[in-house]
Parts: C-alpha cells; structure tokens; sequence
C-alpha cells in the first residue's frame, strides 16, 4: 500500500471504523489529519500520531481551519445520536459542509462515502444488489440516501468519489450483540439473516477505493461479508463459544424507533470484481473468532 506514503489523508468523523482508517494510514506513512467533535477520540488519535481538529462538521466554522487539498478524503461520520434530527445534521448537513469546503479548499483526489444498507427496503429472503432499488420508509434511510445524493451532486468537489453501503459492522470493542447473549436476552427474531461485515474488512474496502486504478471510476458498492447468516444460528454459536445458554428473541427491535430488520441476503459481488476486494473474515465464525479468542 505504497500508495499513501506521503499522501494526505482527511478523515471525517473519526469513530469506530473511521478511526481504524486513519491509524492505518499513519502506519502506511500517510499524513493524516482527522475532523471529529468527540474531544476525547481527538486526544486518543494524537497519541497514534494524527493531527486532529474538533470541530462540529455540519457547521461551515471549521473551513478556513483546514488548509485545502487532500489525496484521498473519507467521510464516515456516526449520527451523533439516536433521534433523526441528529442523524440529519450528521449526514446531511455534514455531507453539505464537506462539499462545501472541497469546492472551495480543492484539489481532492479521491473521496470515499460510508452509507448502510439499511437504504435498501427488500426483505423475503431477497438477493440485494447495487442495481436493486432503494428508498425504505424508514425515516433513517431517507436521511443516509439523502447525504448519497449530495455526495453524488458534490462530484465536482473530488476526481472522483465512491459511496461504500454498510452492512452491520462488528469486530473488536463493539460487543452490542454479545452483551445481548450473555444477558439471555437477543432483540429481533433468530429466522432472519444477519448481513454483517467485521470492522478491518470495511475499512479495506475504503483502501481499495482509495487504490483503485486510475481508470476505475467511482461508483456504489455493497460491503458485506461472503455468507449471511440466520440471527439464530449466529446467536445460538456466540452462546457456545461464550460458555452461556442459548438466549431467547424478544421479537422486537432493540431501538423502539427501528423496526427489525429485513430478511435479505446483501451481495458484494460487485466490489470483488471491481475493486478485487476479498474479506479476511469471510463469516462471522472467523470474525467473531478473532477477537473472542484474545
């Protein structure tokens, strides 16, 4: 990945898979500077070496705090909070202002977006590719395919942009479900397929983007490991590797404001051939593995 040696590298919102990005490209020799509003994900990040600014993205006060141009640009920022005005300031508004600035501050390279798949309203069993259509009721999902779209709009900003739709991110420090089944207790139902992907895969995927050929344009790309499972078989395998008897379902979303999730088998073929994307944790088996055995 001699690609980022000496590249800069912008990171907007810094959490969970947006962190990992960046320390992996200071460890790849990167310049990395990160926007977060998190004052204590600011100080763990210097202490890895990357330069940060606190700052609230969704206003236009940051712009001139940030010299302009950057290689590669990544946006995945979290909502901040569970109600959905949060979740419009984070994504829309935020989208807004990082256009903004692009236009204004350019040249940038490379830009990468991270959506969710939770855009997509299919469910019985469906297979969800790229091609399929988007636009689920749940309020959310407007707001994730709205800050798409302005992605999309914003392409002048950047050579070129790829918006990456998430399926559910697991892996190290992030235990929500495993808390559940060591409580005896798993929200949802056990008959619908879980679409996950483990923490360092998704944040492979936004490597690759950032390689990607030159002649490779940007583009939409589901990113989800190779086998969906059951909920019930993933459950019933984490309570035997946890020592714990089996949990039950309560049958409801575990956040009132979300319903469960459909039952559909989200598919990556599209990022393997276009960007030769392969996950190191094919299932949950080998992602939950990897850190449980630690």
């Amino acid at each position: 990945m001699d690609m980022l040696r000496g590249r800069r590298v912008v990171v907007f919102g810094c959490g969970y898979l947006g962190g990992a990005v960046a320390r992996t490209a200071v460890a790849l020799g990167a310049r990395v500077l990160a926007v977060t509003r998190n004052a204590k994900t600011a100080e763990l990040l210097r202490v890895d070496g990357i330069d940060v600014l606190v700052a609230d993205l969704a206003s236009n006060s940051w712009h001139d705090e940030i010299a302009g141009g950057a290689d590669f640009l990544l946006n995945s920022v979290g909502s901040g909070g569970r109600g959905i005005e949060s979740y419009r300031r984070s994504y829309v508004a935020g989208m807004e202002s990082i256009v903004a600035w692009a236009r204004r501050a350019g040249p940038i390279g490379t830009a990468v977006y991270t959506s969710s798949t939770s855009v997509y309203p299919q469910g019985g069993g469906a297979m969800v590719d790229e091609n399929c259509g988007t636009g689920s009721g749940e309020e959310r999902a407007q707001v994730l395919l709205e800050a798409e779209s302005i992605f999309r709009a914003g392409s002048g900003a950047w050579r070129r942009g790829f918006g990456l739709r998430l399926a559910g991110i697991y892996g190290p420090g992030r235990h929500s479900l495993l808390d559940q089944v060591r409580s005896g207790e798993v929200a949802g139902t056990g008959e619908h397929r879980l679409n996950l992907i483990h923490r360092d895969d998704a944040a492979a995927a936004i490597l690759a983007c950032w390689s990607a050929q030159p002649e490779v344009a940007g583009d939409v790309f589901n990113v989800a490991d190779d086998e969906p499972h059951r909920k019930g078989e993933v459950v019933n395998w984490l309570a035997a590797k946890l020592a714990v008897p089996a949990p039950r379902f309560s049958g409801t979303a575990r956040l009132p404001s979300r319903g469960v999730t459909p039952d559909r088998v989200i598919v990556n073929a599209k990022l393997k051939a276009r960007l030769g994307w392969r996950p190191r944790f094919p299932t949950f088996r080998e992602g939950y593995t990897s850190f449980l055995s630690r």
